[in-house]
């Protein structure tokens, strides 16, 4: 049973919430049936209550484990007025609800009056006020719109209405209860969160911290901690609160970073695939589908729909004083109705103190459940994440005007990464050219709960807080002080699994408007100067990026050479061109690399001749569809464009620079390749910039690229990056965006008309200032 919770769970892209394949369990569908004897026998429920207990007391323990405090102190003024809005609204819209539901609602035999409490309007109101921000922030994750202005808002909106419905739990419950004493019970609770957070939590941070730095930690070491959590429940529940809220409180005052890391990773399965869906259980077998006999579905639906509305007019409303769209007042309105494990706990509370009646309980966590669920298909509905790159169709280097910044984002996994990309950046920034703008990129891979990282915008995490400690410090030296007067860095983070992280770096690409997108190649250098692998994924990612990319790509194999170094030795640059979009780009590049001091360019033009020169018509006639005519049209675009803009700079670099030297190479047959390459290579360069070349229109190529080990690389890539070839030198790869390399492919699966488009704006290129 816990398995197949855990399967619906993960299918709706939920983590963390009421999960519906618990309600399944209720009495009037399974009961005196076999499956409900295995699952839930009558002499196990007492058992099975009291581990779903635990289960929730080790869930919220997480919960806390993961909420970042930092976020709420730090937040905006416009997050914070939404979290208010959304919370203080709904609970007056949820008193009202209460009252009209009690007028529609009338079940047989029933005596409404027993359920028209104060406590009962107060436990309905905080139903309808809370927001689960784990389950938002996974949410936006998977729709990948997390690193979006709409995600920011909505998540730290969620984290402060997240935990001002703990504090009103905390402060409101005694008096729903109707306990003896309401206001010792709350007193009381308040000076040990006070006592636990000022005088436990120096301790066992410092305690914590240093186990975890000696590598003390084992399965023995840990169950003591473990039982911390079951004390402090036990302290809040004898206070007259709520067990949850002790263990809440225990994994707030936990030490962050490794240790958290390391905890959450040991206990999470246990949790989330045992100890979690026995609560679900609990929950079905207090479920009654009675309540949805047909001459009560209309009410039903009426309660459910107007409870889903609170707080999406609550969010409505207060967007529109920040001049925010409607339609993204709705969209963060119905991510903010997400609910998780505390409504679900407020309701258990009322249905076992007789504060609610079984039908209103029934039909709450029906709404919790189709609230939570509705939250993607109405972001898909209203934001239409999916459709956001059908713009821009000449984001590139080569095509930004002469005085237009250019943006270029960094990706990096680790600090070695980190080094060999500050080599590219520095030799691109330079006092006489255009703005740079740098946005560094660390990618962070998602494991079990990884809610902690998603909610942290600034880019550090448990997982690997010293790595990006250890990247900021390096991008931190891309300063003014530096003397890159003209450029500027900013930081950020993106977590999610490897599967789908390139969605993540298309999406702040696509809103940072970024020209260039940097990537680490999926080897380093070793101490013996070859390369070895570091992760495989890593190629999977820069492949995945490379498809559908929102501007132009390029992929370092770095050597470990700094390129600019504090001796100011000349540094130098080799451009090896041959034709296509790619090299386009390639060129653009390396000609505002020139514009350096430090930096000598040489420009190599390889001619191709005789069988090499023979245009591929079956990749390209595939690909279009546009017969055998097309082939030849395409290469005469292409050599026009080339001319072009070679012509351009010969004129502009090479004649008005003497850093800039411009030479030819001719080839005549596929082996004159390696031989014109060990000829370049006998010269020393620091760094070769190269395009991919998959638009080259060339048979030898085009078939020399089937038996390449990285065609990520192309073929020119291909050859300098392998070990075989004895190259010292880093190699900067290009792909262009919209025409060339492997974006090219996932273009036209679209319609005749985007390709028509494509053809226009080729043309187009020749009227727009080229940057230098």
């Amino acid at each position: 049973m816990a398995e197949v919770g855990k399967r619906f769970l993960e299918y709706q892209l939920i983590v963390d919430n009421p999960n519906p394949a618990g309600l399944l369990v209720c009495p009037q569908l399974v009961a005196g049936t076999i499956a409900f004897t295995f699952v839930a026998p009558p002499k196990a429920l007492l058992g099975i209550e009291t581990m779903a207990h635990l289960g929730l007391i080790y869930n919220v323990f997480l919960t806390g484990l993961e909420m970042n405090l930092d976020a709420i102190l730090l937040a905006s003024r416009k997050a914070t007025t939404i979290a208010m809005a959304s919370t203080i609204i709904p609970m007056l819209l949820g008193a009202a609800l209460y009252s009209m539901a009690q007028s529609l609602y009338k079940g047989p035999n029933l005596d409404m009056s027993l359920y028209n409490t104060t406590s009962a309007y107060l436990f309905w109101a905080l139903v309808l006020s809370v927001t689960n921000f784990p389950v938002l922030a996974n949410i936006l994750a998977d729709l990948k719109i997390l690193y979006t202005e709409l995600g920011r808002v909505a998540v730290t909106a969620a984290t402060i209405s997240d935990f001002y419905n703990w504090a009103m739990f905390v402060l409101l419950i005694p008096f729903a209860c109707r306990t003896e004493r309401p206001f010792l019970s709350v007193i009381l609770t308040i000076f040990f969160v006070l006592f636990c957070y000022l005088v436990l939590r120096p301790f066992l941070t410092k305690l914590l911290n240093k186990k975890t730095e000696n590598n003390e930690w084992d399965n023995y070491k840990l169950s003591y901690v473990l039982v911390g959590v079951l004390a402090c429940a036990h302290v809040t529940e004898m206070l007259g609160t709520h067990s949850i809220v002790g263990a809440l409180v225990y994994g707030l005052m936990l030490p962050r970073g490794k240790f958290a890391d390391m905890l959450m990773e040991r206990s999470d399965d246990l949790v989330s695939m045992y100890l979690e869906p026995l609560f679900f259980v609990g929950c079905g077998i207090r479920f009654d589908f009675s309540s949805f006999k047909l001459h009560k579905v209309v009410n039903v639906i009426i309660i459910i729909v107007m409870s889903c509305c609170t707080k999406i007019v609550s969010t409505v409303i207060t967007a529109w004083f920040y001049s925010m769209p409607f339609r993204d007042g709705v969209a963060l309105g119905a991510l903010l109705n997400t609910k998780g494990i505390l409504p679900l706990v407020m309701l258990n509370i009322a249905i076992d103190r007789q504060i609610l009646s079984r039908d209103f309980y029934t039909v709450m966590v029906v709404a919790s459940v189709v609230m939570t669920i509705l939250v993607t298909p109405t972001i898909n509905f209203i934001y239409k994440p999916r459709k956001q790159f059908k713009k821009n169709k000449l984001r590139t280097v080569q095509n930004l005007k002469a005085d237009a910044e250019i943006r270029i984002m960094v990706c990096v996994h680790n600090p070695r990464h980190a080094t060999g990309m500050m080599s590219i950046l520095e030799a691109c920034s330079c006092s006489n050219a255009t703005h740079l703008r740098v946005f560094a990129l660390q990618l962070i891979e998602m494991k079990g709960r990884g809610t902690a990282f998603l909610i942290d915008q600034g880019g550090g995490s448990p997982q690997s807080q010293a790595d990006t400690e250890s990247i900021r410090d390096i991008f931190s030296e891309f300063k003014p002080e530096r003397g890159l007067i003209n450029a500027s860095v900013e930081t950020l983070a993106a977590v999610s699994s490897y599967e789908t992280i390139h969605k993540d770096i298309h999406h702040i690409a696509d809103e940072r408007q970024t020209s260039l997108i940097l990537l680490p190649f999926h080897k380093h250098s070793s101490a013996e100067g070859a390369l070895e692998e570091t992760n495989p994924v890593f190629r999977e990612i820069n492949r995945n990026v490379m498809r559908y990319a929102p501007c132009s790509v390029g992929i370092l194999v770095d050597r470990g050479k700094r390129l600019l170094s504090e001796m100011n030795l000349p540094v130098a640059i080799c451009i090896v061109f041959i034709g296509g979009p790619d090299d386009r780009e390639a060129l653009a590049i390396a000609w505002r690399m020139a514009r350096h001091k430090g930096i000598h360019l040489s420009m190599v033009h390889i001619l191709l001749f005789g069988k090499v020169a023979e245009v591929d018509t079956s990749a390209t006639m595939n690909d279009e569809g546009n017969g055998i005519l097309s082939p030849m049209l395409d290469c005469a675009r292409e050599k026009e464009l080339d001319e072009e803009y070679m012509s351009l700079f010969r004129l502009m670099a090479v004649n008005n620079e003497h850093s800039v030297t411009y030479s030819e190479k001719e080839v005549h047959t596929a082996d004159d390749i390696p031989l014109v390459l060990d000829e370049l290579e006998r010269e020393g360069y620091d760094l070769y910039v190269l395009g991919h070349g998959k638009r080259r229109n060339s048979t030898v190529l085009s078939k020399l690229l089937e038996w390449t080990d990285c065609p990520e690389l192309g073929v020119m890539g291909d050859m300098l990056a392998s070990n075989s070839f004895g190259s010292c030198s880093s190699v900067l790869v290009v792909q262009q965006y919209g025409f060339g390399g492997m974006h090219l492919r996932a273009i036209n699966q679209t319609t005749c008309e985007s390709n028509e488009d494509d053809i226009e704006a080729i043309f187009k290129v020749k009227s727009i200032k080229y940057i230098w």
